[in-house]
Formats: structure tokens, C-alpha cells, sequence
């Protein structure tokens, strides 16, 4: 039995240039998607996958999501005396109990690997997972709890994959696959980045992580890679080069890139269609739209 995953990751340092000025003063993590901040997403979908530690790699000016997962003292005093208990109930997923999550500084962008890597003393010699909160996954069951189910039988380290157009390969890292086994996959190589008459398949890796501390150690000597940044592809990649297992997971969902304004529009179409106090009424009003500009052609 492979031991059990209870500790993730979150890289939240970023800018969020792609949304400016909505994040000039706002970390785009908080940015809602509907009626949750995108990280509130990512903490449910840890929790659903057993994850009781959480670490946050920030930067500056990320102040606002540590005041996020706070208690809010003087609003649920309010709320309680108002007797608006469907409230509190929702205000509870947002906190955290003390000492269950962790802030750590990446005080230079010096890529993904680097953001992980700067975790590493809280990570031990226990595997962990990686969540990156631009990727949101719609799924039945959430991805990461699929993910942490396979890797009870599989070890090693593991990634999530999704098919992606020729077009958008040079944006990811690729899976070279050794043996396919339905939703698990041997992987023999990784690919960062590469142009698609290149690209070893359409395979791509995107926000759901279970890796090892070799990883982590693998930081020391990979160097920089695509961008002139430390990849975690790189990292994941060595892996293989030294003799350990990683595997792709094709997971079940519709994952949406809220890093993009048209992924996160896109996001918001799909979710407040799925929202049982919205879709009916937002329904209607897309139905309106289409017809208006239907009429205008």
C-alpha cells in the first residue's frame, strides 16, 4: 500500500498580467466564478481527495487570500445574531483550522519548478499533490480524488492528461506514453513545450500533480528549461531518466483554463448553467441573446 497523499501544494505567486487591471490590487485567485473565488474551488476538490494540509507558495501582494481563509469574527457575529444561518454554513468552508495551512514566499518567478520547490521543507519525505487553481475541473468525482485512487495502486509519481489540438501543444507539457492502460499510462518521456510537428503526442499535462520528494531533489540539478525557468516537467521528466515510475491520468471532467479571459468566460457559462438557483434563469437569457443576434445577421 502506497502511502496516503495528505499534504498539496498551491502556486499562487503569479501576477495574473492576463487580467489586468482587475489584478492590480486583487490576486487572481480570488477572482469569483460564479459564487466562489477560483482557490475555493481548488480547497474543495483537495478535500475531497483527503488532502488535510495546504500550502500556499505566494509573492507579494497576496495578502488577500490569507485574510480569505481566515475566521471572520465580527461578519459571523453578524450573521449569527441575523439569524441568516445558510450563511454561516457557506462562511465554514472557507475557513481554515489553525496549523492546517502554510504560506511560503517565492520571492523571484523563476517557473513552476521553482515555486514547488520552495515547499520543500514542509513536504518531508512524504509524496504530495500539486494543484494549480487556473485549471478548473468540472467532474462527477473531482479529479484530484480520482487521481489519489489510482495511485494506490500505481506509486510513482503522477499527472493529469488531456487531449489537446495541434495547435495548443506548444503551450504544455507532453506525454511520450510507454503502455496505455485506459485511464493510467506508463510514461517513458516528457516534453516541455514542444512544437507540434515535434510533439511525441497530443497528450498534455495540466494542473493535477501526486509527486514524490525525488522530484523536489530533482530541482537541484535540472537547470532551466523552456522560458529560461525551472519546469516541473523537467523535474517530473528525470524521474524517468533515473529509473522510477511517472504516469499520466486521462481523468474524467471538463477542465476550463480560468488563466485565459476566454476560459474563464467559458467557466462561467458552464457553471452558472449547472447552478441550481441560476441555470434555469441564466438559460433563458443565453437563449434571448442567441436569438437577438441571430435576428441582427
Amino acid at each position: 500500500m502506497n502511502r496516503k497523499v495528505t499534504k498539496a501544494i498551491f502556486p499562487v505567486a503569479g501576477l495574473g498580467t492576463r487580467f489586468l487591471p482587475a489584478t492590480k490590487s486583487v490576486p487572481k485567485e480570488i477572482m469569483t466564478l460564479v459564487d466562489r473565488p477560483l482557490i475555493q474551488y481548488a480547497i474543495d476538490e483537495a478535500r475531497a481527495a483527503g488532502i488535510t494540509e495546504f500550502i500556499f507558495v505566494t509573492s507579494r501582494g497576496k495578502s488577500a487570500l490569507e485574510d480569505y481563509f481566515d475566521h471572520a469574527p465580527d461578519l459571523e457575529a453578524s450573521l449569527r445574531a441575523k439569524g441568516k444561518n445558510d450563511l454561516l454554513r457557506i462562511l465554514e468552508n472557507t475557513n481554515m483550522d489553525s496549523g492546517a495551512i502554510a504560506y511560503i514566499r517565492q520571492h523571484k518567478a523563476m517557473g513552476l519548478g521553482h515555486a514547488v520547490s520552495c515547499a520543500r521543507r514542509l513536504i518531508g519525505d512524504e509524496p504530495f499533490a500539486v494543484i494549480l487553481p487556473d485549471d478548473v475541473i468540472a467532474a462527477e468525482r473531482p479529479c484530484l480524488q480520482q487521481m489519489v485512487e489510482a495511485y494506490q495502486d500505481t506509486g510513482g509519481a503522477m499527472v493529469a492528461a488531456m487531449e489537446v489540438a495541434p495547435e495548443q501543444i506548444s503551450s504544455y507539457g507532453v506525454l511520450d506514453v510507454e503502455t496505455d492502460l485506459g485511464k493510467v499510462m506508463k510514461v517513458k518521456a516528457m516534453v516541455e513545450k514542444p512544437a507540434a510537428e515535434k510533439a511525441p503526442s497530443n497528450l498534455a499535462v495540466i494542473g493535477r500533480y501526486i509527486l514524490t520528494p525525488d522530484v523536489l531533489n530533482n530541482m537541484d540539478s535540472i537547470g532551466e528549461g523552456a522560458g529560461g525557468e525551472i519546469q516541473l516537467t523537467d523535474a517530473i521528466a528525470a524521474e524517468i531518466t533515473q529509473g522510477r515510475d511517472v504516469f499520466g491520468y486521462c481523468f474524467d471532467g471538463q477542465r476550463y483554463d480560468c488563466g485565459s479571459k476566454a476560459g474563464y468566460l467559458e467557466a462561467t457559462v458552464a457553471f452558472a448553467l449547472a447552478h441550481p438557483e441560476l441555470k434555469d434563469g441564466f438559460a433563458d437569457y443565453l437563449d434571448n441573446m442567441t436569438a437577438v443576434r441571430k435576428a441582427a445577421q
